[in-house]
């Protein structure tokens, strides 16, 4: 079974300077420290001009997380996420995989960046899938709500920033 996940941010500014803040290190390194988590860290940062590779470590206090999970995996969970990010015309596109240490799945999702009449708008399509028999489903479920509220926050945080 499969979890998916869809998300839109809109932003007030252009595609360009929207993407450019969001794939600036000083940014990530920020968004890490405000909403990361515990042991959060930018761990690979590339460019070649036009595309963008970065490694992001993020974690999650066993104390927060549903009993569901909290059964399966023992201690805090780490999530391990990489995103590349190139620009396609006058959008940019992005790619994105997260690991969950401890849980046999993943999360693989794309991103759009455009321009809008009002700005822009930052588009989220992502799957969720753990392969546990039984009980994957829930803590697709789960870990699917929870990336909806990162996204969300993460979206908040990138306006204000």
């Amino acid at each position: 079974m499969t979890s998916r996940i869809e998300h839109r941010a809109g932003f007030p500014a252009p595609a360009a300077t929207v993407h450019a803040r969001l794939v600036d290190q000083g940014f990530l390194r920020e968004r890490l420290r405000a909403l990361g988590g515990q042991d959060a860290a930018l761990v690979a940062y590339t460019t070649d001009g036009t595309t963008v590779g970065y490694t992001l470590r993020q974690g999650i206090p066993a104390a927060k997380l549903p009993s569901v999970v909290r059964g399966l995996v023992k201690g805090d969970l780490v999530v391990e996420r990489s995103e590349t990010w190139r620009p396609h015309g006058d959008e940019f596109v992005g790619t994105t995989a997260a690991a969950v240490a401890g849980v046999p799945g993943e999360i693989r999702g794309r991103y759009r960046l455009a321009d809008t009449a009002a700005g822009s708008e930052l588009r989220t399509d992502a799957e969720v899938k753990v392969r546990i028999p039984l009980v994957g489903g829930k803590i697709e479920s789960v870990i699917a709500e929870q990336v909806r509220t990162l996204l969300a926050n993460e979206a908040a945080f990138a306006a204000e920033y």
